[in-house]
């Protein structure tokens, strides 16, 4: 995953050391000297995450961080804050400032960069979530207005912990804030008590005496409930390892032993804001679509959807400098359908068909139906390879199991052909030629026998 990092620390050897670090995994970075020339940088560059001193003359490092996280254009970057500092009270600090994260120099290369993936990825589904926002606002009759977020207290954690005494430190101090704590007996429980409505935050241990609690990561991110849920990891300090695997998995945060109160409370009331501020988004999203943007048959998004959206896709993937890949998908002989067994059941089929793309694809991958029975995908930060086999990966899906008809018609086989083009991030793409350029790979895969994916490389030769 490419992102631009901005390093802001007073010491030019600090800057060097971590410029290097990043750099030698692909990151762009940039630098600056001190809090004023950061805020400079942030607003010129926008970057994707900001490594930040505490210790800086004139504008420190927390300073800096609330005025990144109080001004709503940039509130959004997530800010690790690195320091000297090793005081419990200066990490809540940072934390109570806004900081996503609060590292201690010597920094730990495994959990650098496990926490700027993991921070990137965030970002990414964040991105994603703002940028359909926008878009949907476009279209309401009365736009959502943006509501301020709930004060951080009241909830409900789910809590995977064998040591009696800290479930009591936890439960304790999450009480203080209003927080309800439900104790989970393992890691099965822990999922199912999280897959309640409710829940705002699962705290696991990894150092469970009978099982392993970084299987609750996959476990939760692989269910849609549980996909946008925070996850604070409990943690000696010499698994530091497992810490770095765990945020691979999905976790959001994490805390070391021995458990302060203090920090606790400042990384939970984190995560619960995060939390409210994703949950906020969509539903100010869900509300302003409306008939006006959703198919209201298959619940894909309409062209006129896609017409608004994809020219701010190819924007952010060209600013990016990423690919973005189109998908144009036809289901085959689709008139048949619908003469010998009835609308009802070409509708089943429909609906159905979107059902199985949507669940091959990434939350931040979008489809929408152009009509009849032909839909497109677009995957931002896609290339031709991996495109090209999610696309295959699609039309075996469709392909391997009959769906079932409605009316009493018979479970039908159903295929469909797919066009592949893929929009170039060094060069502006007009959206009307890259949806034309996969239509043009869909009729060739159409004319060459159905039930196949073509990209535009193989249309053309």
């Amino acid at each position: 995953m490419s992102a631009r990092i901005l390093v802001v620390d007073d010491n030019p050897l600090n800057v060097k050391l971590l410029a290097a670090k990043l750099a030698h995994d692909y990151y762009v970075v940039s630098t600056a000297a001190d809090g004023t020339e950061a805020l400079a940088k942030v607003a010129q560059e926008k970057p994707d995450l900001v490594l930040l001193d505490a210790m800086m003359p004139e504008l420190d490092g927390f300073e800096t961080c609330k005025r990144l996280k109080s001004d709503p254009v940039t509130a959004h970057i997530p800010v690790v804050m690195v320091t000297a500092l090793n005081d419990v009270a200066d990490r809540v600090k940072g934390l109570e400032a806004g900081a996503d994260d609060f590292l201690t120099k010597p920094i730990n290369d495994i959990a650098l960069m496990a926490r700027v993936r993991s921070l990137l990825r965030l970002k990414m589904l964040m991105d994603e979530w703002r940028l359909r926002e926008t878009t949907s606002h476009q279209f309401a009759e009365e736009p959502v207005p943006a509501r301020d977020l709930a004060p951080i207290t009241g909830g409900h954690a789910v809590l995977l912990e064998d040591s009696p005494k800290e479930r009591e430190l936890i439960i304790s101090t999450l009480g203080s804030i209003g927080v309800r704590v439900t104790f989970a007996g393992s890691v099965t429980n822990a999922v199912e008590l999280a897959q309640g409505a409710d829940c705002d935050l699962v705290i696991a241990s990894l150092d469970l005496r009978n099982e392993d609690g970084l299987q609750i990561c996959p476990y939760l991110r692989t269910h849609e409930l549980t996909r946008q849920l925070p996850i604070l990891l409990l943690a000696s300090e010499g698994d530091i390892a497992r810490v770095a695997k765990g945020l691979e998995l999905g976790a959001t945060d994490y805390i070391l032993r021995p458990l302060d109160a203090n920090e606790l409370l400042a990384r939970s009331r984190t995560q619960l804001r995060q939390r409210r501020h994703y949950q906020r988004m969509r539903e100010n999203y869900e509300q302003s679509l409306a008939l006006a943007l959703v198919d209201p048959l298959t619940g894909a998004f309409n062209r006129r959807y896609l017409n608004a959206h994809l020219p701010k896709l190819l924007s952010r993937c060209r600013a990016s400098d990423k690919p973005l890949a189109v998908l144009m998908i036809d289901i085959d002989h689709f008139k048949k359908i619908n003469d010998q067994h009835g609308h009802a059941a070409g509708d089943a089929v429909l609906k159905e068909i979107v059902n199985r793309i949507m669940l091959g694809l990434r939350p931040s991958d979008l489809v929408a139906r152009l009509g009849g029975e032909e839909f497109a995908v677009v995957m931002p930060e896609a290339s031709q390879a991996p495109a090209f086999a999610i696309a295959e990966r699609l039309r075996e899906r469709i392909e391997a199991s009959p769906i079932e008809g409605a009316d009493r018609a018979p479970p039908l086989n159903v295929t469909v052909s797919v066009g592949m083009a893929i929009a170039s991030s060094n060069r502006e793409e007009d959206p009307r030629l890259i949806l034309k350029r996969a239509d043009d790979a869909l009729y060739e895969a159409k004319k060459t026998g159905r039930n196949r994916v073509v990209s535009e490389s193989e249309e053309q030769s």
